[in-house]
Formats: structure tokens, C-alpha cells, sequence
């Protein structure tokens, strides 16, 4: 299971990349600031969140992929990630439930 600490700087990251909740709760919701991080994530921010991880980094990444909140990836991101972790066909991209 993926653990973020809750620091000034993953906060300042959680309030950047998911601006409709406070930071301690975009936090907590690991997958879904994962998810975030991958999408829209700079380079400075990955690798901030990369110290911070409890985990190993490319286990994080690669279990996020596999419980993906569906509406936040993007198709050409998705087929990024999936490709990056030789997800081979690709997984279809999560759809929200309407």
C-alpha cells in the first residue's frame, strides 16, 4: 500500500495538483494524488514525491495503474504509464460509471 507522508512539501504539491480539497485530505487519498501526480505532475514534483515514498517508487506507480480512479488519466497518459510498466495490450482506460 502506497504511503505519502504528510509534509510542507507534499502538501504544497497536493494543493497544486488537486485544488478542490485541502492538501492533508488530497493526500490520503493516495491513489487518486498519485493519479494527479502522473497526469499533471512536473518533473520537481515527481521527484519530490519519489523521496517521500515508503515504498518502492516504481512499485508505487505501477500500483496505482492498477487501481486508477476512473475521469483523471488521460488516453495518451494512460497509454504512457501502461506502456512504461510493459502493461502489454494495454488495460482499458477506467470510465466512470454513469
Amino acid at each position: 500500500m502506497i504511503k505519502i507522508p504528510i509534509t510542507n512539501e507534499t502538501k504544497k504539491i497536493a494543493a497544486n495538483l488537486i485544488w478542490f480539497k485541502t492538501p492533508e485530505e488530497a493526500i490520503n487519498d493516495t491513489y487518486t494524488f498519485m493519479a494527479y501526480l502522473m497526469k499533471n505532475g512536473t518533473v520537481s514534483e515527481v521527484a519530490t514525491i519519489k523521496k517521500h515514498l515508503e515504498v518502492k517508487v516504481m512499485t508505487a506507480f505501477e500500483e496505482t495503474l492498477s487501481h486508477m480512479p476512473p475521469g483523471i488519466m488521460d488516453k495518451r497518459s494512460w497509454v504512457y504509464w501502461n506502456t512504461l510498466f510493459n502493461r502489454s495490450p494495454n488495460t482499458p482506460l477506467p470510465q466512470r460509471n454513469l
